[in-house]
Order: C-alpha cells, then sequence, then structure tokens
C-alpha cells in the first residue's frame, strides 16, 4: 500500500517507484546536500547507478489510533493470529505471514536515487550494530529519545512457525522529530542498523521511540535477508515491511516525554486505519505487526514482534 507522507519534512513514502524518483529529485537542498555527502564521504556507501525499489501489499483493517492522554506504565499487545505453535522460547506463539509494504524513499539500501547516486548504508562498516541510537559515520551523535529495546523473532509460517536462525534484519525509523538519517538529516547516519537472527531466530536492537509525522501513522520500517552474506541491496531482501507502535503507548510517550510536543498533534489525527500502509491489510497482520510493548517513559520499553515468512 502506497504511504503518503504529509508532514513539514515532505516524505510522500508509498506512492510507487515513479513518484518516488521524482519526488527524491526535487526534494529541496537538505535533500541534495545528503546524498552529496553519502557521495564524497569515501565509503561504500555510495555507488552510481539507476533505479528504484519498493514493495507493497495488503488488505482490509479496521483498527483505530487512541489520542487519550495516558501516564504511568502501559502495556499494548497484539496477537491474532492464524499459525500457533511453540516458539523459540518454549511458550505458545502464533504468527502470520507479514505482507510485504513499500521500503519508501529514505532505505539507503542502495534501491533510490537521485541524479545519479544511490544511497546504500547496508555496505558500511559500523551498519552491523544492536544499539543503533548513535551516529557511525562521520558523527557519533545519539538520537535523543525515549529508549526502546525491541527483540524481533523471524520464525517460517509454513513450518508451524519454526524460528529462522542465520537470517539478517536491517532496520531503520524516524527521530523524534519525525526526520530520517542521510537524508533529512545528511550528517547523521543514527536510527540504523543490521544483525543476524541467533538460533531462536531473535534479533534485539536498542532504540528510541520514533516520532509521528503528520500523514503516517508511527512506525518502523525493515527489511529480512535469508543471510548476513545477501543483506548488501534492498532488492535482495526477502521481505520488505513495516512495525506500527501500539497506539497507547504512542499517546503516553507523545503527551509526557521531553522533545515529542510536535507529535501530539500530528498523532490526534491518525489511526492504522487511515494509515496509506497498514490501513488495506487484514486484522490479522495488521495484529502482527503492531508491537507488543511494555514499560514506561521513564525506564524505557521493551517490544517484541514475531515476523513471519513463508520460506
Amino acid at each position: 500500500m502506497n504511504e503518503a507522507h504529509l508532514s513539514d519534512h515532505a516524505e510522500d513514502h508509498d506512492r510507487g517507484l515513479a513518484y518516488d524518483l521524482g519526488t527524491i529529485a526535487s526534494r529541496t537542498i537538505v535533500r541534495r546536500r545528503a546524498l552529496a555527502w553519502l557521495f564524497t564521504a569515501g565509503t561504500t556507501a555510495l555507488v552510481t547507478g539507476c533505479g528504484g525499489g519498493s514493495a507493497s501489499s495488503g488488505s482490509t483493517e479496521t483498527a483505530s489510533g487512541s489520542t487519550t492522554a495516558s501516564t504511568g506504565a502501559v502495556a499494548e499487545t497484539a496477537t491474532t493470529a492464524t499459525t500457533t505453535a511453540p516458539t523459540a522460547s518454549g511458550s505458545t506463539g502464533q504468527c502470520v505471514a507479514d505482507p510485504a509494504e513499500t521500503n519508501g524513499p529514505y532505505p539507503a539500501d542502495g534501491t533510490n536515487t537521485s541524479r545519479g547516486a544511490t544511497s546504500n548504508a547496508l555496505t558500511v562498516n559500523g551498519i552491523v550494530r544492536s544499539d543503533i541510537r548513535s551516529s557511525f559515520l562521520t558523527s557519533t551523535a545519539a538520537a535523543p529519545g525515549v529508549q526502546v529495546t525491541l527483540t524481533l523473532t523471524v520464525v517460517d509460517v509454513n513450518k508451524a512457525c519454526a524460528p529462522l536462525a542465520g537470517y539478517a534484519i536491517y532496520l531503520w525509523h524516524c527521530d523524534r522529530d519525525g526526520n530520517y538519517s542521510l537524508y533529512d538529516l545528511p550528517a547523521e547516519s543514527y536510527l540504523r542498523g543490521l544483525q543476524v537472527t541467533d538460533a531462536n531466530g531473535q534479533v534485539t536492537f536498542t532504540t528510541i521511540f520514533p516520532g509521528c509525522y503528520a500523514g503516517r501513522y508511527p512506525h518502523i520500517h525493515f527489511e529480512v535477508f535469508t543471510s548476513m552474506a545477501a543483506a548488501t541491496n534492498g532488492r535482495s531482501a526477502r521481505l520488505i515491511s513495516q512495525l506500527a507502535l501500539p497506539s497507547s503507548i504512542c499517546t503516553t510517550v507523545y503527551n509526557n516525554a521531553a522533545g515529542y510536543t510536535a507529535s501530539i498533534s500530528r498523532f490526534a489525527q491518525l489511526s492504522i486505519a487511515n494509515d496509506n500502509v497498514f490501513g488495506d491489510n487484514s486484522a490479522a497482520q495488521v495484529a502482527a505487526m503492531t508491537l507488543a510493548a511494555t514499560g514506561s517513559v521513564s525506564a524505557g520499553f521493551t517490544a517484541t514482534a514475531i515476523v513471519g515468512i513463508a520460506v
């Protein structure tokens, strides 16, 4: 499903390849500076070429976001699914095949271009890491925000939710202001990271709670590759999809955490049901794509999701 971006930092995520490339080529000087910086950085983050990439699919969904203020510790889960089997930890789990979604115009995975330059952070030293809060190229600045410890478990829905070890996951998202590193923030490379799943099919990222920008429900992008060796370009991804943040926790963070004030009014106008990406998926798919999370603004949040792939 196409991902419209109507915010002040002008991200039209999911209207298709032709639209993305046209949009990127016409961006402001900030965008051009981002790509120019990457091209001259002397790393393998940039190669010359052309082409772009996005993937999308989905069905229907009726869930809606919450705009009621909340304080203190909160928990929200989403577990509706079609297959039940023991998880890697031995407890009963459920899984569905996650739908393919667009990677948007800011993946830095080698699939989008501007004036012949392709941004690819996947091939840069430092991208393989669990704590993605700091930049790893020319800057070492850390993205401020409420801490989130996110564990993803990759499973095979065709084999009773069996964990998939040795798969690589590339994850990225916007900062608390709704900006993306390497694009809106050309000097920063934070909130991007790559890891390989362990014997339990799991990876854990330490990151921050993303902000909300106009036109998109709060989300996290990810790509799954069959191996670390295959994780060199988004076009070789086995799955490209997105994760939704729980609505009650969005309300809690945006209304109570420092630095998220701009997200309050934006989030009040959004829901999963009217989101351009999540809104056309089934209830089971949206449940699988919505993080289960517990915690508080002061202590941070622990979040999990099962990523189902039909191998």
